[in-house]
């Protein structure tokens, strides 16, 4: 069998956005993922057919010798499959990459390298600490904090450093008092500004600042902890103006989110873009139902309203499955309750008729009859197999002839006692429900012991009033509901009581 392929690729510093183009692509394309401790978690997600080979530090045992790594490495490609090595930061840097690289070379496997953006430059960005400056900096050492020897002593030179340029130090908590110490002694102003970063680029991200003579006590103070940065330099100073990261406005706030795998991106993404650290625990998945009832009669329908992203996603899905396409709706009118059931309208290039503000029962009722009676007129209520009766109630009393239809199922996901179990240890301090069946789920998961606890710690975040009672019924105490009962109000919502609480 011909050798497979090894890729030497750079994770980045943490966060997944920092992940190059090649290095996603790579990952897709894996057949065995060999990873880091320090490689974000999520970036595996990206390879969900790969073998997964774990080969960092984990307290129950010491990391994996670097000969035993390279020989993983080449036996698995000897198979003839595509090998990703994933590596925080960049392989080249601190990373042992060159030996791995050297050691696949000498095994006649052909490897290609993916840089990674170095973790000594991200982290400083993101803590607001540019490595060069114009007036204040023109070159960076970069250097690595590893003790050496049984009396474990940090082996740098310190009189080749430039004390007009900036010195970054990675792996080098442990030795930071010899670091300092050893600067202060080669002529390094006691006064230098200095910061170490810790868990650089994660939500997680912490930064503690001081003069050069003071950074170990205010770091001990601090609890400071790896993985971290040591930046010392005068660019260190312009952290105060430049601190862009840490004062977004959910930043270091845990919030849990627990809406269906599908289409969960666009409020996962916006948290974390406002600085949340977020845990996905899905506890609803989305299964379109085997033929809606009145899918293939859409035009005998004078209105069809859709009452969620997922109803307009499994009415198109099931259209296409029958070989129909748009033009089976005719003349009917389209009702499109929501900001995200509007946007899968509009990726099938259909503008609806009416798009309630408000999306209690009535308010959508009153809507539709502004367009034109009801009285008579045949309505089809594509839905969710647990969505409750009022807007049928509210359109049956309005003198509609209305037809509920089952279009998807919310079913609780094969995979989601693991992410579950996970969730109390996450400990959020916010824990978000965009629909009651995702609290139904949790409620069912958890079971009584966990829910009650998770429920006394926990606030909850809740999209609208239905959700809000059923998560009230479950013991929470909801403390965010937007006026508008949409992702982007509901984020918007949660940054209102962030402000407060912080």
């Amino acid at each position: 069998m011909p050798p497979g392929n090894v890729y030497l690729v750079g994770a980045g510093p943490g966060d997944p956005g920092l992940l190059t183009l090649r290095g996603r692509q790579c990952l897709q394309s894996a057949q065995v993922l060999v990873y880091d401790a320090l490689v974000n978690p999520r970036m595996l997600g990206y390879a969900p057919q790969a073998e997964l080979i774990y080969v960092g530090k984990k307290a129950d045992r010491h990391s994996l010798p670097q000969e035993e790594i390279q020989r993983i490495l080449i036996a698995q490609a000897r198979q003839g499959k595509n090998v990703v090595r994933l590596k925080g930061g960049d392989p080249f840097v601190f990373g042992r990459g060159g030996e791995e690289a050297l050691a696949l070379a000498a095994a006649g496997i052909h490897f290609e390298v993916v840089p990674g953006v170095s973790a000594g430059i991200a982290a400083a960005a993101y803590a607001g600490i540019p490595v060069t400056h114009r007036g204040l900096a023109t070159s960076v050492t970069f250097v690595t904090g590893h003790l050496s020897g049984e009396d474990k002593t940090l082996a740098l030179d310190f009189a080749r450093f430039d004390p007009a340029g900036t010195l970054v130090c990675y792996m080098g908590v442990g030795a930071l008092d010899q670091l300092c110490a050893g600067l202060l002694t080669k002529g390094w102003a006691a006064t230098t500004p200095s910061a170490v970063v810790e868990w650089g680029t994660y939500a997680r991200q912490r930064t503690v600042t001081a003069p050069l003579d003071k950074l170990v006590s205010v770091a001990e103070e601090a609890a400071v902890k790896s993985p971290a940065i040591i930046i010392v330099g005068a660019v260190a100073g312009l952290r105060e103006e430049l601190a862009w990261f840490e004062s977004r406005p959910l930043f270091g706030l845990r919030i849990a989110i627990t809406h269906a795998q599908q289409g969960n991106d666009t409020l996962e993404q916006r948290l974390r873009t406002l600085g949340a650290d977020v845990y996905a625990c899905p506890t609803v998945e989305i299964q379109p139902a085997a033929r809606p009832e009145g899918i293939d009669d859409l035009a005998h329908y004078a209105w069809i309203v859709l009452t969620s992203a997922n109803a307009a996603r499994t009415v198109f899905a099931a259209l296409d499955d029958g070989g129909h396409d748009a033009r089976l709706l005719g003349n009917t009118r389209i009702c499109a309750v929501g900001a995200s059931t509007l946007a899968a309208l509009e990726q099938r290039f259909i503008r609806p008729d009416v798009v309630p503000e408000n999306y209690t029962s009535e308010a959508i009722v009153s809507a539709m009859k502004a367009i034109g009676p009801l009285r008579d007129e045949g309505v089809l209520i594509p839905r969710a197999d647990v969505a409750r009766a009022s807007l049928a109630e509210a359109l049956d009393d309005a003198g509609a002839q209305v037809t509920e239809s089952v279009a998807y199922h919310m079913e609780v996901p094969v995979d989601a006692e693991g992410a579950t179990a996970g969730l109390l240890d996450f400990a959020p301090d916010l824990l978000v429900f965009t629909n009651a069946a995702a609290i139904r789920n949790l409620s069912a998961l958890l079971g009584d012991a966990r829910q009650e606890e998770l429920a006394r710690q926990t606030p909850v975040g809740s999209i609208g009033p239905v959700t809000t009672r059923v998560a009230r019924d479950g013991g929470f105490e909801v403390v965010v509901e937007p006026v508008l009962h949409d992702v982007a109000h509901l984020v918007e919502s949660i940054c209102d009581w962030a402000g407060e609480r912080a």
